[in-house]
């Protein structure tokens, strides 16, 4: 809690603008949506077509480019059946990646039971099975009867130079974050740590807070950070929120040997992907709300959205980006249903919450280039899963020196 208190101190100017925002302004807005159409341009695009790991830039022979995709997904406490196919989510059956971050949230329900006793592995290992069955299918069905030659390991990874590993995962009660990787790359891959920090019950329980995953691939460090942050729509939520992220900031740390000047925090990495429901609301009254989500005017909701008024404002969020978001709020849905949850009647009142894009995910680091930024229609839960993809760019060791 002293962290948390400290961290109020360190609230900077606004991206540099130190703006001033007034709830409604639509002038506000218009700069923030224009501000990431410069940053991103005009949008997601449909795909990548190729991957672009060990393909120079700009004639750069030191200078690698690979595609990176990352999702978070609140899967409110369901366990997924054996069938659910993720080739979708995944984006599997147009185009394949290099590396794929996976975070979830609410794997299990967070009852005192999942919050105070010993983890539920078999939730997350499932997950991780059925991840790699996606991945891997494609690469499977290709290799056709050589499908010998490749090992299926427990998670459904395919061991050959085409299949995909997982090189990391890491579960801290409903929050699990899982990185892959295509096989040829995991020999480039150093210094794998996970770190987790519990910010829910009493500042400490994992019922909120974050798992963390970092390595080094070449000479490029990369973290990816998946949150679960502090829940409600009252007034002061936000606050609870954005001191969530200052404590995870702050409090996470990542061993590495002394021999080696590895990146301690989270924000000494080159590339930093944090993703996961972060909670953040729209800051009207839910009657409202509900009638501009029946009308679909996204700018007018946009312009009263929590996150984005905390970037204009510098609240814990300098050097952090977001793409433009062009799709519909993500919380809260009737699970097996496209209609968000307010909208039956058999609704209770304190569950007719009024819907918000919660479901978010931010970067910053050189080098680092969104291309694509959507949700996806997966009903499994209240939430909609969000995903981005990103071109980044690696620093490779000279041919001379690393045969030294």
């Amino acid at each position: 809690m002293n962290a948390r208190s400290c961290m109020l101190l360190l609230n900077k100017e606004a991206m540099g603008e130190n703006r001033k925002i007034t709830r409604g302004s639509r002038l506000v807005t218009n700069k923030l949506l224009h501000r990431c159409q410069q940053l991103h341009g005009h949008g997601s695009v449909s795909g990548v077509s190729e991957t672009l790991g060990k393909r120079p830039l700009n004639g750069n022979k030191d200078t690698l480019v690979y595609s990176v995709f990352a999702s978070t997904w609140n899967v409110g406490g369901v366990t997924p059946s054996d069938g659910l196919d993720l080739e979708d989510w995944l984006d599997t059956r147009a185009n394949a990646y290099d590396i794929y971050v996976l975070g979830f949230q609410e794997i299990v329900p967070l009852n005192a039971r999942n919050v105070l006793g010993p983890r539920k592995s078999r939730v997350s290992a499932k997950w991780n099975s059925l991840i790699g069955e996606a991945l891997n299918r494609r690469c499977r069905e290709e290799g056709g009867a050589n499908t010998n030659s490749s090992a299926k390991d427990d998670e459904g990874s395919v061991e050959g130079s085409q299949g995909f590993r997982c090189i990391r995962s890491k579960q801290m009660v409903g929050i699990f974050t899982s990185v892959w990787a295509r096989s040829s790359l995991r020999p480039l891959i150093r210094h794998l740590d996970a770190s987790c920090i519990g910010s829910g019950i009493m500042g400490c329980l994992g019922n909120k807070g974050s798992v963390s995953i970092r390595f080094v691939l070449h000479d490029t460090s990369f973290c990816f950070v998946c949150c679960h942050l502090a829940s409600g729509g009252k007034q002061g939520d936000v606050l609870l929120r954005n001191l969530d992220v200052a404590d995870i900031l702050a409090r996470t740390r990542f061993p590495g040997p002394a021999a080696h000047e590895l990146p301690e925090k989270i924000l000494d990495h080159d590339q930093v992907v944090l993703l996961g429901d972060l909670n953040y609301r729209i800051s009207l009254e839910e009657a409202e709300t509900r009638s501009l989500v029946r009308a679909k005017r996204w700018p007018v909701l946009l312009e009263n959205d929590q996150l984005l008024f905390e970037f204009s404002r510098g609240r814990h969020f300098e050097g952090w980006q977001e793409g433009l978001i062009t799709f519909s709020p993500t919380y809260k849905y009737q699970p097996n249903s496209d209609q968000y949850h307010w909208c039956f009647d058999s609704a209770g009142s304190d569950k007719k919450r009024a819907p918000a894009w919660c479901d978010r995910i931010l970067w910053r680091g050189k080098g680092l280039k969104q291309v694509q930024y959507e949700t996806c229609s997966y009903r499994l839960s209240d939430h909609r899963p969000v995903r981005a993809v990103f071109h980044a760019e690696c620093d490779a060791l000279s041919e001379a020196v690393s045969h030294k």
